[in-house]
């Protein structure tokens, strides 16, 4: 009987595969707003202001690393939960790819977080003139509550490691 549980308990990970197939489609439509962004920018760029320029820029840069982030997840997320990618095959691949651990996968989420958060405090600031200063205070507040939690589970995970105690 424990057998037949813990055989039904393992192959349980793959339910979790059609979430990882969902970020894949879901990548496939922030490519989309990527493109549109992108064609709304180059179709108006003679008659942008420098800070619609720069503004525009950066939307495609927050696109460009939420992709990054999304991309992470399902391969990061995939490798540790539910089944091992052989890389062994395919040399173009990323050295990333298979080796992240579920605290570089944390550390690589967050930092990610934080330079979306910081990208929408750049974007915040080149439109202050159209921003309240309460709606400032927040970009500010939560890209600060991001940066605070950065570090703290860096350092988190550098105590641990200094323990010797194995990964969550």
């Amino acid at each position: 009987m424990e057998k037949w549980i813990e055989r039904g308990l393992v192959a349980s990970r793959w339910v979790l595969a059609p979430f990882y197939i969902g970020l894949v489609i879901s990548l496939f439509v922030v490519l989309l707003k990527f493109c549109q962004e992108l064609i709304h920018y180059v179709g108006g760029a003679w008659s942008m202001s420098a800070e619609d320029t720069v503004t525009g820029v950066l939307e495609m840069v927050d696109l460009a690393l939420l992709g990054s982030l999304i991309l992470i997840v399902i391969f990061s997320g995939y490798e540790n939960f539910v089944s091992k990618i052989d890389g062994a095959e395919h040399l173009s691949w990323p050295n990333w790819m298979t080796k992240v651990d579920f605290a570089g996968l944390k550390l690589k989420l967050l930092a990610s977080i934080v330079l979306i958060s910081a990208i929408q405090l750049l974007k915040g600031f080149m439109q202050v003139e159209k921003l309240s200063d309460r709606d400032l205070y927040w970009l500010v507040g939560i890209h600060m509550v991001f940066m605070v939690s950065g570090v703290l589970m860096a350092f988190s995970d550098l105590l641990q490691a200094k323990a010797g105690h194995p990964d969550d």
